[in-house]
């Protein structure tokens, strides 16, 4: 039997990868602090759902975490998972969450953990989903995120929503009969 000439790579120990949790469904590994891979959750496939993902490309799927968990490692201890490019310049979910409260207090709103107030009624919540920011307002029906480019853009949309509904103070001046049965009955308490 002819004998082949094999390279072999050195192993790499898979302690030197370290897991961020961004959320239940999203994580990223690091090697060195150098993003070397991420997992995230795809919510229209039916069975492998998770995605292992490098440069924003789909490199593997399956159907638990653990098994991406394991991929990867297998991948980065072998040599082959693909080289990872240097994304520029990005930010934090943290200064972009920042925005929020400082639009907020610009606009006269108060920031609550269940959403964004004026004078005791709530207006809605905005938030920011992979650099996309959107708003649900308090009087949507379905509660659909409605897309908007900025964190400004979000809460000048919850600006011009009509506040319709009376304080509770108006309501305690109305008379009965204008009131509607849910509020009639806090009123009888």
């Amino acid at each position: 039997m002819p004998q082949v000439a094999t390279t072999v790579t050195p192993c790499v120990k898979v302690e030197e990868l370290r897991v961020v949790e961004i959320s239940f469904y999203d994580h990223e590994y690091y090697a060195d602090d150098k993003l070397i891979a991420s997992i995230t959750y795809d919510e229209n496939h039916l069975t492998q759902r998770w995605v292992v993902m490098v440069n924003d490309a789909e490199v593997h799927r399956a159907a638990t975490p653990m098994l991406c968990h394991r991929y990867i490692c297998w991948q980065y201890k072998r040599g082959t998972l693909p080289v990872q490019q240097e994304a520029p310049l990005a930010t934090t979910g943290n200064e972009v969450m920042c925005e929020i409260p400082a639009q907020c207090e610009q606009f006269g709103f108060e920031l609550l953990d269940d959403g964004i107030y004026k004078d005791e009624q709530k207006l809605g919540s905005i938030g920011c989903t992979e650099g996309k920011w959107w708003v649900i307002r308090a009087t949507s029906v379905h509660q659909q995120k409605v897309p908007c480019d900025s964190a400004f853009d979000a809460v000048w949309v919850l600006s011009m929503v009509e506040l319709t509904q009376a304080s509770s103070k108006e309501m305690l001046d109305k008379p009965f009969e204008q009131l509607t049965a849910d509020v009639a009955l806090l009123r009888l308490k």
